[in-house]
Parts: C-alpha cells; structure tokens; sequence
C-alpha cells in the first residue's frame, strides 16, 4: 500500500489539512474555520480547543475528499501560526483574558499587549537580544509571558505548560512535550546553536523563575523539526481525527517556515537553497533567508540556527501586516462598499475581485506604475517589524485625489501592492548590507496565489519570483515533515528536493518600469522617516 503524508496547518483563520502522496502530489485538501477574538487595538485571543476540534474536522474532511483509509497516512507533520498557547493543570485551557472566556487560552501572534514589556526587554541590552536583529518585538513569547505575570499573576502561576502553538498541537497529537527548535529560537530566544536556554537572559528581564524551574515549563526537550515524537499518534487523538494510533508525528514549523521548507528547496533552475529568500505572504508576510554561517542583520530576526533548514542559520524578516494591510486599506475608500456588494455577487472577497478587475483589463506593469504614479502608500497598521523593529510605526497614505469611482479604487489597491513589494524591498536592502544576497524570491501562502501579486512583487524588488508547482506549498511543507518522521526520508533537505518543484517564474521588468520603482521607494523610506519625526514632534507637545 503506497504511503501518503499529511500536513496540517494552522493559520490565523482557519486551521488546514493536505494530503500528499510521496512525490508531493496534492490528493486533498479541506479547511475548517476558527474565531479570532480582538479588544481594541492590540489584543488578539483564540480558543486552544476549539483550534484543536478544527483540526480534527480538517483532517477527516481532507481524508474523505482524497478516499484513503487511515492506514495509507505514513506520517503526519504540523504548522500553526507562533502564538502562546497558556495550559493549566492536566492540559485545561487557562484563560489570558482578563475577562470570563475562560476559554480563550491563547495570546495570538498578532496581540501587541506586551510593547512595554518588548520594550523593558530591549533596555537590558542583554547578548541574547543580538539573536532577534538587535531587538524583541512584542509578537514574540517572552514579552507576552511577562505581560502574563505582571498582569495575570495567577494564571501565570498556575500555568503547567506555557507552548507555542505548533508545540501545543503536537503535544496534543502525542502527548510528548517536545518543543521544535523552530518555535522555541524563532520565538522564545532558545539559543539553538548551544543547544540551551539562556538563564542570565531570563533573570534580567524579570522571568527568573522561568529559569529557577529549570525551564520544565517552556520546554526542555528542543528537537530538530521532522524528528518522530515519542510513540507517535495517541490512541485518543488517532479517534478523533480518524486516523491509527502510532502513526509517526513530527516535531513541527511556525506557519511562515513550513511555506519556507515547502519552497526554498525545491527542484527547478531558478536560485539554490541559498540563493532563495522565502516570502510567505498571508495575513501577515515572513521574509525568510538561509546561510551557510550566521549573518546579523539589524532589524531582521535572527540568525536562528537549524530553525528552518537543518544545518542552516536562518535570517527572518517580516511585515507584521501585509494581507491584512491590503484588506484594512481597502476599507478606507469611498468605493468599497459598491466593491463589497460586487465581490459578494461574485463570491470572492474585496481583493480577489479587484485582481479580476486588472486581468481583465490586462494590466502591464508600465500600466501599473502609470496608474499609481501619484500615490503613495507606507501600510504599516500595525508598526514595522523589519528591518526599522518600530511597533510604533503607523500607516500613512499620501497623494490622495476626488475620485472615487471604481478605476481610483483600483489604483489604490495597485498603489498598496506595490508598498507591500516595497516593504520587501527594504529588507532585502538589509540583508545585501550584511551579504545575505537573495536572487528569488520563493512565494507561498493565501495572498501570493495571484499572478497578479507576485508579478508587482517581483518588478517592486527587482528580483525573480518562483511560484511552487502546488497550489499549497505551506502544507506541503508539513507533509514533508511527516515525510522525513516516518522515515521515507532521511533529513529535511532530501525531502525537500524529492517532493517539492518550481513552478512559474515571474521576472522584473526593466527600463522605466524598473526606474519607477527605484524612485517610489525612495519615496516610501521617505515617507518611513517623516511618520517618525512626527510622531516624536507629537510626542513633545
């Protein structure tokens, strides 16, 4: 019976499961949706056991579409999204709210409740932070558990198990408390490359009984992703997600990283494993380069050892918005609520059917820069995480006109395209200041399926994109996990090369397109600078 491989992914919205046979062919696919809960501004909570039922659902879903028995699964591997995921006493979900939904058990990644705490953090100086790009951002672990403690004080204290999410499902999955070394050096400031965590670190900053503990509850087992987990599937997980107890699980990806591992290793003529910058592109965008030897790159998380790629330091940047930038901006046009009413007739959201409106009027991309040629946008709702690590930032649109027929509205869609493509840009500048040289750029996730994005992605950077042969790369990325868990595999990287092809590649253009470009994003740093001298003229007054 020929094996298959199953991948499950956990995003901000929904969780996901693929199914793929051993030369990473998609069988099926299924998704179930699960609810994001936002106060304000900053806070973004969700439910661990109503993400772990979605995944449950997902998977029987994906199983019956792709007809397959339960014994055809020969390893399963997991992605979720980097959000903390706080268990009390026998895995019960401790609540992070200070409200009654005790349920809601999980800090997500997007929450910026803890900028103070980042920004405490940061004032230590302390040598781990040269590990993040200098500086820790609020999306990160250990600034959400001190906001936990100082904030919270009892359910930190009855916390048994703080995990990332990727590490609470597999936990789920098998009972074994293993963290990926993924999650935790992303995330929590693991130092991978020394196989430990750093004690003097969590003393200074406030965590000391973290370290007092000896670390039992953020985990003191760190694998390499794709490593078996203990016995694999338990027998109650394996009944309720319909499959057989003891299939091998492995130790699992951020979300952004499984579209990493999905891409950048893929057989086709365009770039190397380290030539090949991932970009995944959904709600938020992660902007991921491999090296052979560490590269410090201010403002750019990392270098994270074996994080990514086994053997390879990872250098990860990001938009802390990006597909949900595109989707706020969009609110703000006087257009949009005609745009809404024919997106809804279509069945498609705002942003795909404005991508149908620009094929269909076939849009070139001297047409492009024609169209936005006056407006600029810097779409940093919520602050900049690379390279400026300023979650302060705000957005800004200049250049606004009367119009507000359905062609303005689509240049403004156009013109916040491009200022995604030049948020890209600025940290591919910060990479090639430290000899990072990126030549693709590897695209995966929700918001760069279009021909239409990756296209403007490639002609805003100036370098080649290459779009996977699958339609779910990220999935992939954890079906390749399971791949190398059940042994069909002997490392990460051969499966990659084995399951994983290029597809489309979309090339820059050059001559006046390409010089307009150049000249936009200098307008774009620019406008960067401006938001933040008025802020601090704002701040003295």
């Amino acid at each position: 019976m020929t094996a298959c491989y199953l991948g499950i992914d956990v995003g901000t919205g929904s969780a996901r499961a693929g199914i793929f046979d051993a030369q990473g062919i998609l069988l099926a696919h299924a998704k179930t949706d699960i609810s994001l809960f936002r106060q304000g501004e900053y806070i973004a909570e969700q439910s661990s056991e109503e993400i772990w039922q979605a995944v449950c659902s997902a998977v029987r879903q994906s199983l019956a579409l792709a007809r397959i028995a339960p014994e055809q699964i020969g390893g399963i591997g997991f992605d979720a999204t980097c959000s903390l995921v706080v268990l009390g006493e026998n895995g019960a979900p401790l609540s992070v709210t200070s409200g009654d939904q005790t349920d809601r058990n999980i800090i997500v990644w997007m929450d910026h409740r803890a900028i103070d705490q980042a920004e405490r953090i940061n004032a230590t100086g302390n040598e781990v932070l040269r590990y993040v790009g200098g500086a820790i951002s609020p999306e990160m672990e250990t600034p959400k558990l001190l906001w936990l403690k100082e904030n919270l004080p009892a359910t930190y204290e009855q916390a048994w198990q703080f995990l990332d999410l990727t590490d609470f499902l597999t936990w789920r999955a098998t009972g074994d408390l293993a963290r990926s070394v993924c999650t935790v050096t992303c995330k929590w400031t693991y130092l991978s490359y020394e196989n430990r965590w750093s004690a003097d670190y969590f003393r200074a900053i406030g965590l000391e009984d973290l370290a007092d503990e000896g670390f039992s509850r953020i985990g003191t087992t760190v694998l390499t992703p794709g490593t078996a987990l203990g016995q694999g599937l338990t027998r109650e997980a394996a009944d309720q997600l319909g499959l057989l107890s003891g299939t091998p699980v492995a130790a699992g990806l951020i979300d952004a990283h499984a579209g990493g591992v999905g891409t950048v290793g893929a057989s086709g003529p365009q770039g190397d494993l380290t030539s090949r910058m991932a970009y995944i592109f959904g709600t938020s965008a992660c902007a991921m380069a491999s090296t052979k030897d560490p590269a410090f790159v201010p403002g750019v998380w990392g270098p994270y050892y074996s994080a990514m790629v086994p053997g390879l330091w990872l250098c990860e940047g990001g938009q802390s918005a990006a597909g949900a930038a595109i989707d706020h901006l969009l609110t703000h046009h006087p257009y949009f609520p005609a745009a809404q009413e024919r997106a809804k007739t279509a069945g498609l959201s705002v942003a795909a059917w404005l991508g149908t409106q620009v094929a269909a009027a076939g849009a070139a991309p001297q047409a492009i820069v024609e169209h936005v040629k006056d407006l600029h946008i810097v779409p940093e709702f919520l602050g900049n995480r690379s390279p400026l690590a300023d979650p302060h930032a705000k957005a800004i649109i200049a250049g606004l006109d009367m119009r507000s027929d359905k062609q303005a509205f689509i240049d403004f869609y156009l013109a916040g395209l491009c200022a995604i493509g030049y948020g890209a840009r600025q940290i591919l500048t910060a990479l090639a200041e430290q000899g990072v040289i990126v030549d693709t750029i590897a695209i995966s996730g929700g918001a760069g399926q279009s021909g239409l994005v990756r296209q403007i992605l490639a002609d805003t950077t100036g370098i080649s994109v290459a779009a996977s042969d699958c339609q779910e790369p990220v999935l992939l990325g954890s079906a390749i996990l399971g791949a190398v868990a059940a042994g069909t595999h002997r490392s990460v990287h051969d499966a990659m090369g084995a399951m994983s092809r290029q597809g489309e590649i979309y090339h820059p253009a050059q001559g006046v397109v390409a010089e307009s470009h150049k000249r936009r994003f200098e307008v774009f740093e620019h406008l960067q600078k401006t938001g933040q001298k008025i802020r601090n003229i704002g701040n003295l007054s």
